[in-house]
């Protein structure tokens, strides 16, 4: 047996493919370079405006509410930095429903959305709002024919994300929101996929709310942002965190300074290279998937394949569960399509609503190809996962 010395010698020295950008993003060097000053050089508090460090500080703060705006279309007036997307989901769900007072109690949102916006949902549900879900089709897209029938002047909100986070759908955002608009709702929208990896513009969708996060898109953790139209501050939206009233009253709290300048920084860097970085990442995994298809032609791809996010595949290796692939793959950081809730092990929920049989769910692994993967990769990794799978399937049982 090795000695401990040498097994960490080798954990150290092991080069990883890492292919689990949906999870979250390696921080970009010129996002951290942004970033450094102002945690020990402009080190001043935003609301300490009076002195020169303070200043600082805030004018970096609305430098980076700038980026963001301009990355999603929107007006600097209408960004609110927050923790990250689950805090921007939570602050839209529960902001809308709190400081609405009307007969409206009808909530609407698919059953693929992330868990920072189903489990907000559920719980007004148990406080007396009717959830009612969206079917989605074998690809995941919402029913838009139910949409139709579904969103009424019942109506109080609408949450549905822009890209599915397991097998990367992108949903018609527009179409949802003009139905939305017409049933008197507001619409909220997940984004933390989308922005920074397709176009995102919140003006052409018609979205009230929309929430993005910094570390997908190769910024730091714990920073995120929520776009709120300018209309909805008239008192539309209930703050869920009291204090200084920093942020227009809606998200109080010193600000993170050093994590807003890199969301910033993150949003300028996506908006300056997006169209080429989505060529590229799609061409390398199309290669990919094409080499999967050649070799193991039984893989399943998952999702809308010709509307879905640039770097996302979801496959079915059928006959060999994700986590014993993953297991026997040690250079190549991969995520399960399935997850572990409550300590029952569960096929994803997302599989599962598409249609997926429970045996698949189980056999499917989500990839996400990003900014720092290169070509020389892809043959690497398809070899290696090809080989392992071929090798598990024979693997007695």
């Amino acid at each position: 047996m090795a000695s401990t010395d040498s097994m960490n010698s080798t954990s150290k020295t092991m080069k990883v493919v890492y292919l689990d950008n949906h999870a979250t993003t390696p921080c970009d060097p010129r996002v951290v370079e942004a970033m450094l000053p102002f945690f020990a050089e402009h080190f001043g508090n935003p609301s300490s405006s009076l002195h020169a460090l303070g200043r600082a500080a805030a004018d970096a703060v609305e430098q980076a509410r700038y980026q963001v705006a301009q990355l999603i279309g929107a007006k600097a007036s209408e960004i609110v930095f927050t923790s990250g997307a689950t805090e921007s989901n939570n602050l839209a769900i529960f902001g809308i429903a709190s400081a609405y007072k009307g007969p409206r109690r009808r909530l609407v949102t698919s059953p693929i959305e992330h868990k920072a916006v189903l489990e907000p949902m559920r719980r007004l549900a148990q406080e007396g709002f009717e959830l009612v879900f969206l079917p989605v089709d074998s690809k995941g897209r919402v029913d838009l024919e139910a949409a139709q029938s579904l969103i009424d002047d019942h109506t109080l909100l609408v949450s549905i994300q822009a890209a599915s986070n397991e097998i990367g759908t992108l949903q018609p955002i527009d179409q949802v929101a003009a139905l939305a608009k017409e049933a008197g709702a507001f619409l909220h929208c997940d984004a933390a996929q989308a922005v920074g990896k397709v176009p995102v513009n919140v003006a052409a969708w018609g979205v009230d709310l929309l929430s993005l996060s910094a570390h997908k898109i190769y910024g730091p953790k714990g920073a995120g942002a929520l776009y709120i139209h300018q209309d909805l501050k008239k008192g539309l939206l209930a703050p869920q965190i009291l204090g200084g009233g920093q942020e227009w009253g809606l998200r109080s709290g010193t600000l993170n300074v050093p994590g807003i300048v890199g969301l910033g920084a993150a949003c300028a860097i996506a908006g300056s290279e997006l169209e080429e970085e989505a060529r590229r990442i799609s061409q390398m995994r199309d290669a990919f998937e094409q080499g999967i298809r050649l070799r193991i032609p039984s893989a399943r791809f998952n999702g809308d394949l010709n509307c879905r996010l640039p770097g996302n595949s979801s496959i079915t290796f059928p006959g060999v569960e994700a986590d014993a692939l993953i297991l026997n793959l040690p250079e190549i950081a991969l995520s399960m399509g399935s997850a572990c809730n409550s300590g029952a092990p569960e096929p994803s929920y997302v599989l599962t609503a598409i249609g997926l049989p429970r045996n698949l769910a189980y056999d499917t692994v989500r990839i996400g190809w990003g900014r720092f993967n290169s070509w020389v990769e892809v043959d690497t990794v398809l070899d290696q996962i090809c080989t392992v799978y071929e090798q598990l399937l024979q693997t007695p049982k």
